[in-house]
């Protein structure tokens, strides 16, 4: 029997994300509208050896912040939803500023796959990226695709497929926010730790940092608000 998993398929904007939902699905896709709001909802499916794999398309976003109504949708499917897998398609040639939605990924603690994407533009520039490398320094696999090329999709789905068994040790790469920060992390999370129902849902860490930002969406799930 195949086994199932559903993956997230996230990134900034014109990251190409969509070609890569294309190039993984093909014509097994529907649309339709996520529960509540108008926003648009891409899913699709494939098989892959012996894994029948969901493939989720959520909103192009630069973070996970929640200021905009994309952010909001694309957030509450990987906290409440928790696909087995995210995908993080990232712009090789823009790479810091996509860095930027991994990280929060990273907070999260969510089990991470990322798509170095376009990496013949960013070679094109001059910018030869050590997959490698980043890989070990994120703690996550990193594999590179030419999404309009459709290279790299056997690769990617072997990748997701690994971390979803549990094959891919993630470590503890977590990022830091300097000694003040983390003391004032530290001392919210001790409070959501005695709170089991909490600790169940969401990660301690994104939790608390989230409290700090005043993110108001994350403050009413702690308090219970509507």
């Amino acid at each position: 029997m195949a086994k199932k998993i559903t993956i997230a398929l996230a990134g900034n904007p014109n990251s190409g994300k969509t070609t890569i939902f294309n190039n993984l699905t093909g014509s097994r896709q529907h649309v339709g509208n996520w529960p509540g709001v108008t926003v648009e909802k891409k899913e699709g499916s494939l098989k892959y050896k012996d894994y029948e794999i969901k493939v989720v398309d959520l909103p192009g976003t630069y973070s996970l912040t929640a200021y905009s109504l994309d952010e909001v949708v694309a957030r509450n499917f990987v906290v409440e939803e928790r696909p087995d897998v995210v995908v993080d398609i990232v712009d090789a040639s823009n790479l810091e500023r996509n860095l930027y939605l991994t990280t929060q990924f990273m907070e999260l603690g969510v089990r991470l796959v990322i798509a170095l994407n376009m990496s013949d533009r960013a070679e094109e520039s001059g910018h030869k990226i050590d997959t490698k490398k980043l890989s070990e320094l994120l703690g996550v696999p990193v594999v590179s695709t030419i999404g309009h090329k459709n290279r790299g999709m056997d690769e990617l789905l072997q990748a997701i497929v690994d971390v979803a068994d549990g094959k891919f040790d993630r470590g503890n790469v977590t990022p830091r926010y300097g000694e003040e920060i983390e003391e004032e992390i530290r001392k919210i999370e001790e409070l959501i730790q005695r709170d089991a129902g909490l600790m169940q849902r969401y990660a301690p860490r994104w939790i608390a940092i989230k409290l700090l930002e005043g993110d108001e969406e994350v403050t009413k799930k702690v308090t219970g608000e509507k």
